[in-house]
């Protein structure tokens, strides 16, 4: 009887050790070189059959004597990560961009937040170039689309013409009819989000504001047959919905809002992406690392930043939840390589 219920100990054990062996790590990501991951676009690699996330790297390990100085976010190179099995990610390196395009030498430019899609065999990405290194929040900024067959070597595309120096954060899905449509902030117009339509990711027709206030980091994606908005409006992350991504419903609820329990999640969630796959919604998002014990003996640590995953769920008031303490969701089967 005592053996047989060792055995059932050693078996109930056994698969609580798998089940969390299953569980994406927390956090997800964190980038060995600068501790600064932020603003991730993940896509999948069609040459290489695996996933890979391109992320803006700040220099989050950069000590500076003036607390207001934020070069420490400016100088910044796009880095990718890449996984075999969905849930262990790591460090590729960073994305190798034309000067002529994208703001200078590469010491000399800041690139943030990339927007990724694949179409027809190429991929388009649409970076954030902000030509210099600032030590305040100044400085133009325009959106420049690339094009690549391989994810690694990128060609200039065109420079887009919103009608501002001051264009960040892009986001770009196709709709049903065959058109692009792109959402992005404008801090010249108080840094609310616009639109914009193409018919091929050349020339675009602004649409004007989708937002009353700032936001930034817009992502739009298609879930449940509703197109979703998400956007950081620093306290939280903005959730609106439409049926035909024009009009917009704002979510009552923001999502992570609130800091979450576990270690390196202990602060608002900020510029996610989103990847629908397999029916599933899954949110990335980064966290700031202010209030980890570290900070306490470090007052630069507040500047590093990590990457966490969650599930996005649907309730049954139609809108859209996510619980950060649950633990995090097992990637391997949606993420996994397809070698």
């Amino acid at each position: 009887m005592h053996a047989l219920i060792r055995l059932l100990c050693l078996g109930a054990a056994l698969l609580l050790s798998q089940s969390a062996a299953a569980q994406a790590p927390r956090p997800l990501y964190r980038d060995p070189l600068f501790d600064g991951a932020a603003d991730v676009s993940l896509v999948f690699n069609q040459g290489l059959r695996r996933w890979e996330m391109f992320y803006t790297n700040r220099r989050a390990a950069l000590r500076l004597e003036d607390p207001k100085d934020v070069s420490w976010v400016h100088g910044t190179r796009v880095s990718i990560a890449s996984t075999e099995d969905g849930n262990t990610w790591q460090r590729e390196g960073d994305a190798e961009f034309p000067s002529e395009c994208t703001g200078g030498p590469v010491d000399r430019s800041t690139h943030w937040a990339p927007e990724i899609l694949e179409h027809e065999g190429v991929y388009h990405l649409w970076l954030t170039v902000v030509p210099g290194i600032h030590s305040r929040w100044t400085g133009t900024r325009f959106l420049q689309h690339l094009t690549s067959t391989d994810l690694r070597r990128w060609h200039c595309a065109d420079q887009l013409d919103l009608g501002s120096q001051r264009i960040i954060d892009a986001s770009v899905v196709r709709l049903a009819d065959g058109r692009w449509r792109l959402w992005f902030k404008d801090e010249a117009q108080g840094s609310k989000l616009f639109a914009a339509d193409s018919a091929d990711l050349q020339q675009w027709q602004l649409l004007g504001p989708v937002t009353a206030g700032a936001a930034e980091g817009p992502k739009v994606f298609r879930f449940k047959e509703q197109w979703w908005l998400v956007a950081d409006l620093w306290r939280g992350l903005l959730v609106m919905r439409s049926g035909d991504a024009v009009q917009w419903q704002e979510q009552p609820a923001r999502l992570l809002a609130e800091p979450g329990r576990h270690d390196t999640d202990r602060a608002k969630g900020q510029h996610p992406d989103v990847v629908v796959v397999g029916g599933r919604a899954f949110i990335f998002y980064f966290v700031h690392q202010g209030n980890e014990a570290a900070a306490a003996i470090d007052d630069r640590y507040h500047q590093r930043s990590v990457i966490q995953v969650a599930e996005l769920k649907l309730g049954d008031d139609g809108w859209l939840s996510v619980d950060r303490d649950a633990p995090p969701p097992d990637l391997r089967q949606l993420f996994g390589s397809r070698r």
